[in-house]
């Protein structure tokens, strides 16, 4: 079992920036990925980056790049993305997932674990 607990999401204005963070905890030896998800209301979860644990091989949605970096401290077992230049479009829940079996934390998300979520909001 891994745990997974998200903070710095919140209420924010267009053009500012957010870091998000996330630590696992439990089961964390080896982790394989970590990313983040969010969520609108009436849209599906849908990954906007992720990160593998052993080489650092990042993905990010078209939507986000250029704006958002996902990073990670292996010594912490967290994983981070800094998001800049928010929109409105990017209000959403924000969920921390991870893997310990390989996989695709997009395509096999019944092996992933996942942390509460954080809401991000961003006004006009």
């Amino acid at each position: 079992q891994m745990q997974l607990v998200e903070s710095g999401g919140g209420l924010v204005q267009t053009g500012d920036s957010l870091k998000l963070s996330c630590a696992a905890s439990g089961h964390t030896s080896p982790i394989f990925a970590m990313g983040w998800f969010r969520q609108a209301p009436g849209q599906e979860r849908q990954l906007i980056s992720s990160i593998n644990w052993s080489d650092g091989y990042t993905y990010y949605v078209d939507s986000v790049k250029g704006r958002c970096t996902i990073s990670r401290d292996n010594a912490k077992n967290t994983v981070y993305l800094q998001m800049n230049n928010l929109k409105p479009e990017d209000t959403a829940i924000y969920y921390c997932a991870g893997r310990i079996r390989p996989g695709s934390l997009r395509w096999n998300r019944q092996d992933n674990y996942w942390g509460q979520g954080t809401q991000v909001t961003v006004s006009s």
